[in-house]
């Protein structure tokens, strides 16, 4: 009887409901959201191209750019047509099952993204304080460790919200107010107690969160040091502009994250929900969008294997010349 009762507590589907007060707009909204993930996967999938195959990007700092690269295309991917099929078609409908595989991809991926920032940020420090040391420090195998490690950390961290999740009660309907099953937002859809899932959640952002903003404050600090007491006015310039596309992605990616935690958390009643819903699936989109187009204009080595890519010998003729 006990089992029964327990599963009719579990909806076979959940309903998202997309940007909430805003429902006539939905394929207005959806312009911009579709414009920017096709810019995101075509971006992503050009650098992981070209890391892959221009020999001269074939150094840490780019195996670290590759993998920020999949996991952004991955992550707006986990999210984006399923929300243009809720704007365009009103297929509004998930099966609960796939509601938290989609829960645990999202944040999952979101935790891996700042984890692979956190290792850039230490890449820049090995290049600019251990010069000389750079390529016998961050070999193949230490990046593929350090990249499987912030892999694990993830999923370790991650995978107790589907369980957290599943055991709640849903007995207040099935209504979720979102465009993608986030943690808390299909936890306040339960009649249960979900303190226990708003702390874990809490403990999860500040475990890696914090933990990898103060690796990279920690990195930048020592690198702000090395590239002062550089003698050259020239080489501090050329030391520190080497960091200026991380620093962009860094602000790029973590701003909207802050503020989509804290509103979320404290701004509640202060901040009308639809404005919660869009900059909540900027945070997702924006650093997939703009991360290639950061690199690319930044970064002479991908604007230089581009140049070569798209004019192929006449670049080598005119270098002959």
């Amino acid at each position: 009887m006990c089992g029964a009762n327990r599963s009719s507590l579990i909806p076979k589907f959940f309903v998202l409901n997309g940007v909430p007060g805003l429902e006539d707009a939905h394929i207005w909204i959806s312009l911009p959201f579709c414009f920017m993930y096709v810019l995101a996967v075509l971006g992503n999938c050009g650098l992981m191209y070209l890391i892959s195959h221009e020999e001269a990007l074939h150094r840490p700092m780019y195996y670290f750019l590759a993998l920020l690269s999949f996991t952004d295309v991955t992550l707006c991917t986990t999210t984006v047509p399923n929300m243009l099929c809720i704007f365009w078609f009103n297929l509004k409908e998930i099966d609960f099952n796939a509601c938290l595989a989609q829960m645990f991809f999202v944040h999952m991926l979101t935790g891996m993204e700042s984890g692979v920032l956190m290792l850039m940020a230490l890449d820049r420090y090995v290049a600019i304080c251990y010069p000389l040391r750079y390529s016998t420090i961050l070999t193949n195998t230490v990046i593929a460790k350090a990249g499987l490690a912030t892999f694990l950390r993830s999923v370790t961290l991650i995978i107790p919200f589907t369980f957290l999740t599943k055991r709640l009660p849903y007995c207040h309907g099935n209504f979720i107010p979102h465009t993608y099953c986030d943690h808390m937002s299909v936890a306040k859809v339960s009649c249960g107690n979900f303190k226990i899932n708003a702390i874990y959640g809490l403990m999860v952002a500040l475990l890696i969160g914090v933990f990898d903003i103060c690796c990279i404050s920690v990195s930048y600090t020592m690198i702000l040091r090395a590239v002062v007491s550089l003698s050259s006015a020239d080489a501090r310039h050329k030391a520190f502009s080497t960091c200026t596309s991380h620093i962009c992605a860094i602000v790029i990616t973590y701003v909207p994250a802050f503020f989509t935690f804290f509103t979320h958390r404290f701004g509640g009643h202060h901040i009308p929900h639809h404005i919660h819903i869009i900059v909540a699936n900027l945070y997702l989109l924006l650093p997939p969008t703009m991360n290639p187009i950061v690199y690319g204009v930044k970064t002479k080595q991908i604007r230089e294997s581009v140049i070569k890519f798209l004019l192929g010998d006449k670049v080598v003729l005119n270098h002959d010349k």
